[in-house]
């Protein structure tokens, strides 16, 4: 006798995979018992159990690893060979839980009106619980799959992937060979505006670049009166233009089809919006009339800098004669590093020294070869919806399958209903999935297995 996620018993005769595979809810659930914070990961017990549900399946699994405690889980579905493999990737640790204010113990999975609550519901156990839910039922169920399905379960993604995705790619990139197209996190999920049901689907994403600035003027003793050219001085007016001005519009090819799709399907008055917000002389200006969403615009508009970190100093009674900044830029796909540092060079003014400290350099156009089936996919149940190709101000695994010229599309379909903001809760307190999201995006999934194609 097992719970079922939406309350009452149901009897249960059958293996734990066959059972998880239809209830992806009760799967979620268990993998947000395991604490995978990130750091230190722990990822290991997670991802045995995965394998054994897998092999319980008939799967034979592979376990790849840069440390033994940490082993990335990959696994492969066949299909007829009418089509390239399709990836599935997803991570399994999940953000520090610790400090805030949870309404559920964060890895205690409650299951309660209608949610999932825990850490890593949303980022991204919900995804992997669809994933394998999805992966499960083909096992189980033995459709004739266009093309064999590689399910990858990573470890790592939360702290720069250097034992999970980046690893795979660089040491064991001939088990990627022949893949064309992945699915993977942070896209899926319904935006409604004026009424209309839009869902993105991320294609590309941007490029963090971490930058040092620098700082200096004369030090002294700080118990003389203030006087000009200070470093302190020097930083107030940094950070002003920081905060308060931004770095060039540039219309890239994502965000452009994004927007004229949006704008087309909008009242004449909303649509006018949208549209400037494609001419660079007026974005600026309506971007800082729009308020939050102006904030979201900016991100597909512009490179943009934010400063993380503020290091200078040592003693009450001295003037600092060097301070340093730390700076994380995300960079549009087609530009550079370089290109980036000199617009923020201009920002910044002469008295502030810039150093590129990492370039994660990504994917700069965009493969929309298995688009139109996913949008065939989603339309199926809904043919009012817009589905909209997707920039990413975050980073992900995607950036490193790319690599191997893997095109990820972000694809965890959740259906939600308006009001309903999951990401709130990303990596902050009461994170949780609706147990239909789950179930949803898990068939969902299964659909795009066998529609897979060229």
């Amino acid at each position: 006798m097992d719970a079922c996620p939406g309350g009452g018993v149901e009897t249960r005769e059958e293996g734990t995979a066959a059972w998880l595979s239809r209830h992806p809810a009760l799967l979620l659930q268990k993998l947000i018992q395991f604490d995978t914070t990130n750091p230190p990961g722990n990822e290991r017990a997670c991802i045995s159990f995965l394998r054994d549900l897998l092999e319980e399946a008939g799967c034979r699994t592979t376990l790849l690893a840069r440390d033994l405690e940490r082993p990335n889980l990959l696994a492969r579905c066949k299909g007829r060979g009418a089509a390239p493999p399709l990836l599935l990737q997803g991570h399994i640790d999940v953000v520090p839980a610790a400090g805030m204010n949870w309404r559920y113990p964060p890895f205690a999975g409650e299951i309660t009106d209608g949610m999932v609550w825990g850490r890593g519901a949303v980022d991204m156990k919900g995804g992997i619980a669809m994933m394998v839910g999805a992966f499960l039922r083909a096992l189980y169920e033995q459709p004739e799959l266009p093309g064999d399905v590689i399910l990858a379960l990573v470890v790592d993604e939360e702290a720069g992937g250097r034992y999970g995705a980046q690893y795979l790619v660089e040491q064991h990139a001939e088990y990627f060979q022949g893949v064309h197209y992945a699915l993977g996190e942070t896209g899926g999920n319904p935006v409604y505006i004026a009424g209309q049901k839009f869902v993105p689907i991320s294609v590309l994403e941007k490029h963090a670049c971490w930058v040092k600035a620098v700082i200096t003027g004369p030090g002294g003793h700080s118990a003389t009166p203030r006087h000009s050219g200070t470093t302190i001085e020097k930083l107030t007016q940094f950070l002003h233009r920081i905060e308060k001005k931004r770095l060039p519009i540039h219309i890239t090819p994502v965000p452009y089809r994004m927007l004229t799709t949006i704008a087309r399907a909008l009242p004449s008055e909303l649509n006018e919006v949208y549209e400037r917000l494609l001419d660079p002389a007026q974005a600026g200006a309506l971007l800082s009339k729009l308020g939050p969403a102006g904030a979201d615009c900016e991100a597909l508009l512009s490179h943009t800098i934010n400063v993380t970190g503020i290091h200078g100093g040592g003693s009450f009674n001295v003037l600092p004669s060097r301070i340093e900044v730390s700076l994380d830029g995300r960079i549009l796909p087609g530009y550079s590093a370089h290109e980036f540092l000199a617009e923020l060079a201009e920002l910044a003014g002469p008295e502030v020294q810039l150093e590129i400290v990492l370039y994660d350099e990504g994917q700069h156009e965009a493969n929309f070869g298995l688009f139109s089936v996913l949008e065939a996919v989603l339309q199926r149940d809904d043919s009012s919806l817009i589905v909209l190709p997707a920039l990413q101000s975050v980073t992900t695994d995607a950036r490193f399958f790319a690599r191997l010229g893997i095109q990820t599309y972000g694809f965890l379909p959740t259906n939600l209903q308006p009001g309903i903001d999951l990401f709130k809760g990303v990596h902050g307190e009461n994170e949780c999935l609706p147990v239909s999201a789950v179930e949803y995006g898990t068939r969902v999934i299964y659909e795009v297995l066998q529609r897979n194609r060229e």
